[in-house]
């Protein structure tokens, strides 16, 4: 983790609106992608909304997406990239708790793996210690950070995703820089799920 360097500099060209040429995600309603099939471009704010009691197994084209536990993108937090996901475990099995079911989901639009940069705070409300991320980092504290936590982000371009622990394992929190206008104050502000500034391991979203 770099502790040098300037601030943000300017930021990353804004995502189209819309983002109307989203690659789709096509999901099914029961594992190994049997059941009821649908193909999504755009957000699905609620699975049942749209006739799925939940998605149990889907497959992603190409880009990046974002899963929610919960209707409302509450809950849980999954990044799925490019890939077939043929059952839960396949997007769940390292988290702190496993989840069978994915209620709601959206596009990430942000993400540009080769040009992503991140800066990160000890403290809340960007004070404390600073550190500068542009490339992948499966653990933070072999990188010299200091602690287990982390207390505050500043996203200046891409789409990053942190983990609770080393190697990209335990809860994820998806960090956009088309979000909060990539400030991420405090603990509350990277999902309904967080509850402690532990952080281990981040990663840039591929798209």
């Amino acid at each position: 983790v770099s502790t040098e360097g300037e601030q943000c500099g300017p930021p990353a060209s804004p995502c189209p609106p819309g983002h109307g040429s989203c690659p789709p995600i096509v999901v099914w309603d029961e594992p190994f992608f049997q059941g009821k099939r649908h193909e999504f471009s755009t957000d699905c704010y609620s699975t049942p909304e749209r006739g799925f009691s939940t998605v149990r197994s889907f497959r992603i084209e190409s880009g990046a997406w974002v899963g929610f536990e919960h209707c409302g993108f509450q809950g849980q937090q999954f990044v799925l990239e490019r890939g077939e996901y043929p059952c839960w475990e396949a997007w769940s099995g390292s988290n702190a708790y496993h989840v069978d079911r994915m209620s709601s989901f959206r596009p990430i639009t942000c993400a540009e793996h080769g040009r992503s940069q991140l800066l990160l705070f000890e403290q809340e409300n960007f004070q404390g210690r600073r550190g500068e991320l542009s490339d992948d980092c499966p653990s933070l504290p072999a990188l010299g950070w200091g602690g287990s936590a982390v207390g505050s982000f500043l996203v200046c371009s891409g789409a990053w995703v942190c983990s609770q622990y080393p190697g990209y394992r335990g809860f994820q929190y998806l960090l956009e820089s088309d979000s909060h206008a990539g400030e991420y104050k405090h603990v509350r502000e990277w999902g309904s799920h967080a509850q402690t500034g532990q952080v281990q391991s981040i990663r840039r979203v591929q798209q």
